[in-house]
């Protein structure tokens, strides 16, 4: 049965900031040397909202889900620049965040001047938590943010529900495999003629492809 947390702890989450960031690094394979850091929300620590799928799965239920990922975001670039950590800042979002004044260039870029960060540092990750809907829309603001600087990374490719439609439309920078395509790849032909295909697609589109796990 699915837990519910009342609004109120939501609500405390969200008047007091109560959201902390773990960076995961992100490594250049090429040279070994890390490309960036993925950043990776949690609630509070000493609440049954500390993990992030608790956090997230109640906010759906509040109707705060906007909310919490715009905290998320602010806290993570914050800490990304104050850590003065080095590469691209990989931070998540749903694609349909990418519809609010929030994450529209002009607040973006204003955040990150003041974060001290240029915009190319920057990468938008799109988790596919829901489906897309209105692609031309997504597509037009996508192109918006690289014409700023700013990158779009796909998460976790063959998991969602169109994530090759999303790929073809939005034309993201980076584009992470699901690991369960990467998990036991050497001792499958399957996964590895997928993985090459995608491969393939990737070198014509212009996409760095990033291996999970």
């Amino acid at each position: 049965m699915e837990q519910h947390y009342p609004n109120a702890a939501l609500n405390e989450v969200l008047e007091h900031g109560r959201v902390s960031t773990l960076f995961q690094p992100i490594m250049n394979l090429r040279d070994a040397g890390v490309y960036g850091y993925e950043a990776l929300s949690r609630g509070p620590s000493d609440s049954p909202l500390h993990a992030p799928d608790a956090l997230f799965k109640a906010a759906d239920h509040a109707g705060l889900a906007s909310e919490i990922e715009r905290l998320c975001f602010e806290v993570a670039l914050h800490a990304f620049a104050q850590r003065q950590l080095n590469g691209k800042l990989f931070a998540n979002l749903r694609p349909a965040r990418l519809l609010e004044p929030f994450f529209q260039p002009d607040t973006l870029l204003a955040m990150l001047r003041t974060a001290g960060l240029p915009p190319q540092r920057l990468v938008l990750e799109l988790t596919e938590s829901d489906p897309t809907q209105d692609f031309a829309q997504l597509a037009e603001i996508v192109r918006a943010l690289h014409k700023v600087g700013i990158g779009i990374a796909m998460d976790d490719l063959g998991e969602g529900f169109s994530s090759l439609r999303l790929w073809s439309e939005l034309k993201p920078n980076y584009v992470k495999i699901d690991r369960h395509f990467i998990s036991g790849l050497n001792q499958d032909p399957v996964k590895l003629q997928f993985v090459r295909s995608l491969q393939a697609i990737a070198e014509n589109a212009g996409t760095l492809i990033v291996a999970e796990g």
